[in-house]
């Protein structure tokens, strides 16, 4: 019995020091400071490079001062110093909530902008799976309806032009893997795709010539004859066009429009 009640008594020795133990370390971990050292220390570190650190520094300034003035502009902070250290995805929360928090606050348009960029700078090479390229044309489409007169739209629409482009060329890189399968059909979709929905893009001249090729190779001429003809009228001097004429001349053909091609109504409607 004395043997019992001696290891109950050291058992619950044990829990008492470590929920004594515990209660320090909690008391060592929040320890409530004014808020102007709170934001200050975060800009120190912020200033220094640690963006980590200051991401840190300034949600602890919203969080033991959630009230302040300070609260709203750590908050914002808190998402550049994420987004400083390429933590994207949390840069990428702590601006939804600030948006959700204060949609009518001043720095609302520079917390759009910040999260379009930090999409943009995810953009992979068009190799890869291009999801991240078209979340970036949304945030950064988002940003030139929302504030249109603003310098974050004007730099968003440049940046516009670059996530297009980078969707036009996957479906170009998956496009001439279809080529060279020879899955025509395939191919043909996704050089489509490129006319129709990027036709601004710098692949335009290169899907037009691969139109010839595939056309060619399925024995369609008169969409391969169109597909030159749309391809010389707006780029004669390309070196893609002096391919696609010489193919065309190999099997006694030349550039030439034919009313029923889904080419010569895009060719009226948009070149």
């Amino acid at each position: 019995m004395r043997a019992c009640r001696a290891a109950v008594l050291g058992a619950a020795c044990a829990l008492a020091l470590v929920a004594c133990s515990s209660k320090d370390d909690d008391d060592k971990a929040y320890v409530e400071q004014p808020v102007e050292k709170l934001y200050n220390n975060a800009l120190d570190s912020l200033g220094a490079g640690e963006y980590k650190t200051a991401a840190k520094g300034f949600e602890e300034v919203d969080r033991q001062h959630p009230y302040s003035v300070w609260a709203t502009k750590a908050q914002l902070m808190a998402a550049f110093s994420y987004y400083q250290a390429n933590k994207y995805d949390d840069a990428i929360l702590a601006l939804d909530r600030f948006i959700q928090l204060h949609p009518g606050h001043r720095d609302v348009a520079y917390a759009y902008y910040l999260k379009a960029l930090c999409y943009y700078e995810q953009i992979a090479d068009v190799g890869r799976d291009q999801r991240i390229t078209e979340q970036a044309l949304n945030a950064l489409a988002e940003v030139t309806k929302r504030f249109p007169e603003t310098a974050y739209a004007r730099d968003a629409r440049l940046k516009v032009d670059l996530a297009i482009d980078h969707l036009g060329g996957k479906e170009m890189d998956v496009g001439r893997f279809y080529q060279s399968q020879r899955q025509y059909v395939g191919a043909i979709n996704r050089y489509r795709q490129v006319i129709e929905r990027y036709q601004t893009t710098t692949h335009t001249p290169e899907a037009l010539h691969r139109l010839v090729e595939c056309y060619l190779a399925l024995g369609v001429h008169d969409e391969a004859q169109t597909a030159a003809a749309v391809l010389g009228h707006n780029y004669p001097g390309s070196d893609w066009y002096a391919d696609s004429y010489y193919l065309l001349e190999g099997v006694d053909l030349r550039p030439e429009r034919h009313e029923g091609s889904w080419l010569n109504r895009m060719w009226k409607s948009v070149f």
